[in-house]
């Protein structure tokens, strides 16, 4: 098997960021499957490179391979584009025509934007990938391909499914396999290595020499969203090729073509993304705080049979112990416990306190044994809540208060 950074080269793809590793690591290792597999990410983030090299370490390598702009292709033809049409099946239908399905048979075919596709299509593209079998438009004849199918979205497709826009049954059939492709601005490393290969690429392509960039202006792009990823990028450092008689950019000059604040555009996928991810956070941090003060509270009350404990004896022997979870300890006179210097004890402000007040740096403290306590009791949270919406997940989901989405990916990981 290829190493991973000849897999970039042969795709050019750039940087080193460990998501991206990630998402080329599972492509390589589903390629050799037939199963379908869903490409998830941002528009602008390169997601195209992922069919590629599945197709590339496939069994398929031999055979053609195609990407379709689903998005691109008006409704009304689109079916005539997937699956073909008889001649005179419809107003200009001069002539037979193969679509895409029969013609790239035994390859792969990239289902781009496959979000937009309609619901009429989507039934049609359900039985190819349960059967294989298709019909042309205007035919009654059934045929057979063998294809395999990648698929790629930018849309929330949990969303699209509870407005009606996406059959669910689809969108389990084609994420059989997801790859997550992470946005630029989480690969803030990668950004000077993108930046560099663009401006090489235009300098050569523009016969001039390329622009470089001062530590200053680097770190502003490396601070900035890109909202648009590396299409984005690409684009900027064609611009500034063209344009600055300059090949040192200063931040200044950078300013004139990324503005400082982040453009108010909506993207529906990044906006419930992190929406999803922001319910999840409060979710942990509700079950981090009540372990927090039950663990407290058996402090208190572990600290009140120990300093009531007549038997100074026992007490010195085992200090050290009582030291390492309590703290230094203060005696009296007569070597009893009088207080801990470094109390955990909880006020009645703190056992009143909500949750949602926490800053997330109070519980940064915790050791790493609470990670399995913490899953034990994420688990019974989720199991309780089931049970009494009698195994509804979405009115389970509205009761945790996390989305639907994340639900879903919590039954599956605990095999509730």
């Amino acid at each position: 098997m290829e190493s991973i950074q000849n897999i970039k080269q042969k795709f050019g793809i750039i940087g080193y960021d460990y998501a991206l590793h990630q998402a080329i690591e599972k492509a390589i290792q589903v390629a050799p499957t037939d199963i379908s597999v869903l490409v998830l990410g941002e528009s602008g983030v390169g997601k195209e490179f992922i069919p590629k090299i599945i197709h590339q370490f496939s069994s398929r390598k031999h055979h053609s391979y195609i990407a379709v702009n689903c998005g691109a292709i008006p409704e009304g033809t689109i079916d005539s584009e997937l699956f073909g049409h008889e001649k005179g099946s419809f107003t200009g239908a001069i002539s037979m025509r193969k679509g895409y399905f029969e013609g790239v048979n035994g390859g792969t075919i990239f289902l781009d934007e496959v979000g937009e596709l309609p619901l009429t299509t989507q039934v049609r593209l359900l039985r190819i990938l349960e059967s294989g079998e298709f019909i042309k438009v205007g035919s009654s004849k059934i045929q057979k391909t063998n294809i395999r199918i990648v698929a790629a979205t930018n849309l929330n497709m949990i969303e699209s499914i509870q407005k009606g826009k996406f059959r669910e049954d689809l969108y389990y059939r084609l994420n059989t396999v997801q790859i997550n492709v992470p946005p630029l601005r989480c690969r803030k490393n990668d950004i000077k290595f993108l930046f560099k290969k663009f401006a090489n690429d235009f300098a050569e392509k523009y016969h001039m020499p390329s622009v470089t960039l001062t530590e200053g202006s680097l770190k502003y792009l490396e601070n900035y969203y890109w909202p648009g990823n590396i299409r984005q990028l690409k684009n900027i450092a064609e611009q500034i090729s063209v344009v600055e008689t300059k090949r040192e950019i200063s931040v200044e000059k950078l300013k004139e073509y990324i503005p400082e604040n982040i453009p108010s555009i909506s993207f529906s996928h990044n906006e419930n993304f992190f929406k999803g991810l922001s319910k999840e956070r409060d979710f942990l941090y509700k079950i981090l705080f009540d372990m927090k003060k039950n663990f407290n509270d058996l402090k208190n009350i572990t600290f009140q049979l120990i300093k009531n404990h007549t038997n100074t004896r026992f007490i010195k022997e085992n200090q050290q112990l009582m030291e390492k979870i309590f703290g230094k300890m203060i005696y009296n006179k007569d070597n009893s416990i009088f207080q801990l210097e470094d109390s955990y004890k909880l006020s009645e402000d703190d056992n009143n306190l909500d949750y949602e007040e926490v800053e997330e740096d109070s519980f940064d403290n915790l050791n790493e044994s609470s990670s399995i306590s913490l899953e034990k009791k994420e688990i019974e949270f989720i199991q309780k809540a089931l049970k009494k919406n009698n195994g509804k997940r979405r009115k389970t989901a509205k009761e945790l208060g996390i989305s639907e989405r994340t639900l879903y990916r919590k039954i599956k990981q605990y095999g509730l």
